[in-house]
């Protein structure tokens, strides 16, 4: 019932703080014991997962002094004391300075007991009402930060939610330009971590020669211009999250050194022997897929389930185009404080453009038309290279046009393999291939 709490008392005489202990004990509470306010006080901190009961007349301070510290820490601490027959006045006191209840000497061990469920079922409730109160600013937060109201992006935001407090390492997968490293920094400022640095990483921009460095750190003295010693990416990232960006373009070797570290949760510095531990979750972000470079041979195995504990896919933005025009308007606002521009009047025919347009570089494009768009560049937009010349088109010609970007995305997406494009689209090849000739798609 009250699980994840306990009781701490706070008592110097060795028979009585026993004797609280054994009828809590025996009624399944969980119990801590101690004999001064001091040793008390190092216990308990700002979110201390259960309540107080403590003397009065304690050596050193006292409990009325025990109480104004801890309601300091915490004002909704619940704290119980326990008085002799001549303290009851200043029991009352402190009911009035904020205590939850007392206990006049001697009691029996059921009156204890019960004083004891009421403060506990007090803290039980007010823990949750914080932890609701959290996870509410959580999904505020991230609801102004993951824009979208399609169904898509909904399931993103509660998957988010769900692995914050999660121990697990994430994969995140997505095409260029769908918000890989926007979703991981989320899902570090949802989990316990958020207080902790958050380190990413590019793995495709770090040159072979200087990864070990970069990754592991280094004593001073290890190699030639190491004048003192450095802490590397992961070891920085200890108590928060480590962001691996592209992390298919690591070369093998280097997955092998990765892989160690992931595995034992432990580094050792360039020029060391001293195992250091790192606490740190791991957040990868890939725009291919990984398991098809591990059966070919082009990415670890093992590094990848090492990885993949958890997927969280994102869609690209021609999956969920009822988001544009919502993500568009954000976009413009925040383009238009940012150069000093008026806010854009709305245009239907630009959204109906923009919808049709088939968005290759997905939300990071969208953001730059919307920049191009305040600063008076609208005519180089890509959904106005959709659509083609400004207006309307005959409906043959505006079918060809959204046909011919589908078919283009679709090769590109496949790398130009006809017969897994053909398979998406759910086209005949040779249907397929004539169109790739009719629209001057090939090469």
């Amino acid at each position: 019932m009250y699980r994840g709490l306990k009781v701490l008392i706070v008592e110097d005489d060795a028979n009585v703080r026993l004797g609280c202990q054994q009828s809590l004990q025996l009624e399944g509470l969980e119990t801590e014991a101690v004999e001064s306010a001091e040793l008390a006080l190092q216990q308990v901190g700002e979110a201390f997962p259960g309540i107080v009961v403590t003397d009065i007349r304690l050596p050193g301070a006292d409990g009325m002094t025990l109480l104004q510290d801890l309601l300091a820490l915490d004002p909704d601490l619940p704290v119980v004391l326990m008085t002799g027959h001549g303290d009851v006045s200043m029991a009352v006191q402190a009911m009035k300075l904020g205590a939850h209840d007392f206990i006049e000497k001697p009691f029996a061990p059921d009156y204890l007991v019960e004083v004891v469920r009421r403060a506990l079922e007090r803290r039980k409730l007010t823990l949750e009402v914080r932890e609701l109160r959290n996870r509410l600013q959580d999904r505020q937060a991230i609801e102004t930060r993951i824009l979208g109201d399609s169904a898509a992006m909904q399931t993103v935001r509660r998957l988010i939610l769900e692995l914050g407090d999660s121990a697990a390492d994430v994969l995140v997968f997505g095409e260029t330009g769908t918000g890989k490293e926007l979703a991981a920094r989320c899902l570090h400022e949802a989990s316990d971590r958020r207080d902790g640095n958050f380190v990413a990483i590019n793995c495709g921009g770090l040159p072979d020669n200087l990864f070990d460095s970069e990754m592991f750190g280094h004593e001073a003295g290890a190699f030639t211009g190491a004048g003192k010693r450095r802490i590397g990416k992961i070891e920085h990232a200890h108590g928060g999250t480590l962001f691996l960006d592209e992390v298919e373009s690591m070369p093998m070797a280097m997955q092998v050194k990765l892989l160690r570290v992931l595995q034992e949760r432990t580094l050792e510095r360039l020029g060391s022997n001293e195992s250091i531990p790192v606490d740190c979750r791991v957040v990868a972000a890939t725009k291919v897929d990984l398991q098809e470079l591990a059966e070919r041979g082009q990415f670890r195995a093992d590094l990848y389930y090492r990885l993949s504990v958890v997927t969280l896919p994102l869609p690209p933005l021609r999956e969920r185009r009822e988001d544009i025009g919502l993500l568009f308007e954000h976009f413009t606002l925040q383009a238009a404080a940012r150069h000093g521009r008026p806010v854009l009047t709305s245009d239907p025919e630009r959204l109906r453009r923009m919808v049709a347009w088939h968005w290759p570089g997905n939300v990071r494009e969208l953001r730059n038309v919307a920049d191009r768009c305040v600063l008076g560049m609208e005519a180089g937009s890509p959904g106005q290279a959709a659509a083609g010349e400004s207006g309307s088109k005959p409906l043959a010609q505006a079918v060809e046009a959204f046909e011919r970007a589908l078919i283009a995305e679709a090769l590109r997406r496949n790398e130009g393999s006809l017969t897994r494009a053909s398979a998406e689209l759910g086209m005949p090849k040779t249907t397929l291939h004539d169109k790739i000739r009719k629209y001057g798609l090939a090469g």
